[in-house]
């Protein structure tokens, strides 16, 4: 069974068929979500939501509370109170999703390195995972994560999409390594495509980040183009086109290393 690490189940493209999008993923052998929080607001949606479906759906919902880089610009003293407040929830398995964004500078870059190294402080007090993103942000990231990782006990770059020089210093630092439909992107993802087989299977894993990134290897894409976790098996058999494991084998050690990351309970 798969554990789709990184769903954005909190966006309104799904807000009208919540129960149907977390049944069609257990149908296609996903028996685990970790939802996004990226803002504030948007921790709270996603462990509500957590809340909402677990009779329906026990074991199977668990969520992330954090400050995207985008909205870096948000944080102060009341907002990481929050986040430690929501944190201690049982079905809140990470801090994140947080890191630096250049790309795109929604915030500017001392904000979000504040944000960055609240969150890392944050991880390290209460001794949980870090679910971090990056984009054109490597070599700074790299900085201020060398500062902190002798006391974080893990961190995932989630989405991961840079080249290998990028790839192989996060390998370095002991990290682990979220793999989307990027891998599927005949366009965008050739130089992911040459890389991924140097990630030891032991720190992969693997995720959809619905609804956004729908995996390019769809026989039959659905309309609107909108991603959900039941297309968790295309990015792994785009994954597996370009390793040397099985598919099965892939499912098998990155289900189990998730589980093992986020400490993910009630396993289906």
């Amino acid at each position: 069974m798969l554990v789709d690490i990184g769903v954005n189940l909190s966006s309104k493209r799904f807000s009208a068929d919540i129960e149907d999008v977390l049944q069609r993923a257990q149908d296609a052998g996903v028996s685990q979500l970790v939802l996004t929080g990226t803002s504030v607001a948007e921790s709270e949606a996603v462990l509500a939501l957590c809340e909402q479906h677990s009779s329906q759906f026990p074991g199977m919902l668990f969520a992330t509370c954090g400050i995207h880089p985008h909205d870096a610009q948000s944080l102060n003293n009341e907002s990481m109170d929050k986040l430690r407040g929501l944190a201690n929830h049982q079905q809140v398995v990470a801090v994140g999703e947080t890191g630096l964004d250049f790309n795109r500078n929604l915030s500017s870059p001392k904000a979000q390195e504040l944000a960055f190294e609240a969150q890392l402080e944050l991880a390290i007090e209460l001794k949980m995972p870090l679910f971090m993103h990056e984009r054109d942000a490597s070599r700074r990231q790299l900085e201020i994560l060398g500062s902190y990782r002798d006391q974080f006990s893990q961190g995932v770059i989630h989405c991961f999409t840079g080249d290998k020089k990028t790839l192989f210093s996060y390998l370095d630092m002991d990290l682990h390594i979220g793999i989307t439909g990027w891998v599927c992107d005949e366009r965008r993802g050739i130089e992911l495509q040459k890389i991924v087989h140097n990630i030891p299977l032991e720190r992969l894993m693997i995720e959809t980040d619905a609804p956004y990134l729908l995996p390019r290897n769809m026989p039959t894409p659905p309309k609107g183009k909108r991603n959900e976790p039941a297309f968790l098996e295309y990015v792994l058999s785009g994954i597996a086109a370009v390793r040397q494991e099985t598919p099965e084998q892939i499912a098998a050690a990155t289900s189990a290393t998730a589980r093992g990351f986020f400490s993910l309970d009630g396993s289906i």
